[in-house]
């Protein structure tokens, strides 16, 4: 809303607004907005003059999200990010919500903007955990970004219900599970992982 505001653009629905959590900003000034592609780069730039000082933090943790993140550590798992927010903004978030400490590794996009898909996210993440055997990983998502990276990468992938995605949308891009709640993700997590 702040770069559009700065740009003179109208503002979308709310709903609308969060559609566009999950591709990578540039795809979605261009492609969604219609900005022409050689404005996209100060769009991007006013974006993250708010987002790098406020807009990060304004976020909250879900109900029950460190109690499983904990639990899976202390049951060995390795865990991973992969997200298209840029990795320094990403591991500063997590830092910030003291969940950090559950990952091997943040792994987000490159700030300029190379690294910035999804399936791009998740082969650098895959790379950082030595590239294990493919049938030993899952991909956890809440949008049809994550799925599609799961499946382009050979993952299976779980796409939960308590993000910005919806069913369909999980379902229509090939979902392998998908859980409604935290609890059902632990859940599903058990049987399978």
């Amino acid at each position: 809303m702040y770069a559009l505001k700065k740009l003179g653009h109208p503002i979308p629905a709310y709903e609308t607004l969060c559609s566009f959590i999950g591709p990578p900003l540039p795809y979605t000034f261009e492609q969604t907005l219609g900005f022409p592609k050689e404005q996209v780069a100060e769009c991007v730039r006013l974006y993250r003059e708010y987002f790098a000082e406020k807009g990060l933090f304004e976020n909250i943790v879900y109900n029950g999200i460190e109690d499983l993140l904990a639990s899976l550590n202390d049951e060995g798992r390795c865990l991973y990010v992969a997200t298209s927010k840029p990795e320094e903004y990403s591991i500063r978030i997590l830092e910030k919500f003291g969940l950090a400490k559950y990952f091997r590794k943040i792994c987000g996009s490159c700030m300029d903007e190379s690294r910035s898909k999804k399936s791009e996210v998740i082969k650098y993440a895959l790379e950082c955990a030595g590239n294990p055997s493919l049938n030993q990983v899952l991909m956890i998502g809440d949008r049809s970004y994550d799925i599609e990276g799961a499946k382009q990468n050979g993952i299976p992938s779980l796409g939960v219900l308590f993000g910005y995605g919806n069913r369909p949308e999980l379902e229509n891009a090939g979902a392998d599970y998908i859980a409604e709640t935290v609890e059902e993700l632990k859940s599903i997590l058990v049987g399978i992982v």
